[in-house]
């Protein structure tokens, strides 16, 4: 008995070194969907600069299939595994998948950015990345939205208008399993 496309989730796949496009051709080749998000970044040769487009998460493509069904995965040229907790695969949380597609698709410019466990978390306001949510960082004067892949411990930054931005409150789970709301977030000089 096969199950319904719809029950398949979004897991990463580590592969190999500079294997991340022809790796994801090949899933792809195997009726797999897969998601490989890229960015343009410019490298220098010794006589001349060129914009490249590399992976916004180096050694890792996602794919979309059943886990227990993994095999056609991992013989896959260039997948090393599929990431989890020891031999376990852990799917990634649907909403990051939609954010880091939604980044996509809004043509925003992105670049891999070092992964923020703890920070002001925000929405973003506005046609195709509303309601989203990240961390706000500043950098060299422009406001970021990190948008976060937990299972990775990778992030990716996008630029935004500061007029799009709302804050968010969180909180912090206490001892004795009590939450503890924080107050709103101030986002005057970041």
């Amino acid at each position: 008995m096969t199950r319904p496309i719809d029950s398949y989730r979004w897991y990463a796949l580590q592969v190999r070194s500079r294997w991340e496009s022809s790796t994801a051709g090949l899933l792809r080749s195997k009726s797999l969907e897969t998601l490989l998000p890229t960015h343009m970044t410019k490298h220098k040769w010794s006589d001349r600069f060129k914009a490249v487009e590399m992976p916004l998460f180096p050694g890792y493509v996602f794919c979309r299939f059943d886990v227990h069904d993994r095999l056609p995965v991992l013989i896959t040229p260039g997948v090393i595994s599929v990431v989890g907790r020891g031999k376990t695969p852990v799917a990634v949380d649907d909403s990051e998948i939609l954010s880091i597609q939604a980044a996509i698709q809004s043509g925003i410019h992105m670049e891999p950015w070092p992964y923020v466990e703890i920070g002001e978390r925000v929405r973003i306001d506005g046609e195709v990345m509303d309601g989203m949510e990240g961390i706000l960082t500043s950098f060299k004067g422009r406001h970021r939205v990190v948008i976060s892949v937990s299972l990775l411990r990778r992030a990716v930054a996008l630029e935004i208008d500061r007029s799009r931005i709302t804050p968010l409150g969180f909180s912090r789970a206490m001892p004795g399993g009590e939450i503890e709301k924080l107050p709103e977030l101030e986002l005057t000089g970041v």
